[in-house]
């Protein structure tokens, strides 16, 4: 089953939440290679995701600083290690295609964005509703 936006994601910063439901869509479409064992689509999807979340990140920790989020470098640590858990995992999915490593990753990709979505960017919501929604600190 494909992971899916839901308002409670929210964390009421127009720019953020675009992120991650785009980060969503590549995720899914991750989880399709994954499923249909394309490896052009599924590597392509890898790359964008790496690419995309790390970009993501840095717009994150720039408007989690803005808003006077106290955990604003604890967020950067954080997403630190999630794109070195990314590439660590990716690089277990190799040339063999196992299907525990595929299964493994399947579960990785959702935890990776979910579980960080709902135990730290939302902490930031109250900080981040000082701000316009449309906050943007470029």
């Amino acid at each position: 089953m494909a992971l899916e936006w839901r308002e409670q994601l929210s964390v009421g910063n127009d720019l953020i939440d675009a992120d991650h439901k785009y980060l969503i869509e590549i995720i899914n479409l991750a989880e399709q290679g994954l499923k249909s064992h394309h490896r052009v689509v599924l590597m392509g999807a890898l790359d964008n995701l790496e690419r995309y979340s790390k970009m993501h990140f840095t717009r994150e920790e720039a408007i989690a600083t803005a808003a006077g989020y106290p955990k604003a470098e604890q967020l950067h640590t954080s997403h630190e290690a999630l794109v070195t858990a990314l590439t660590k995992v990716k690089e277990e999915i190799g040339e063999a295609w196992e299907a525990s490593a595929a299964e493994h990753f399947s579960a990785f990709l959702r935890t990776w964005l979910i579980d960080h979505v709902i135990k730290e960017d939302l902490l930031m919501k109250p900080f981040l509703k000082k701000l316009s929604p449309r906050f943007d600190p470029r």
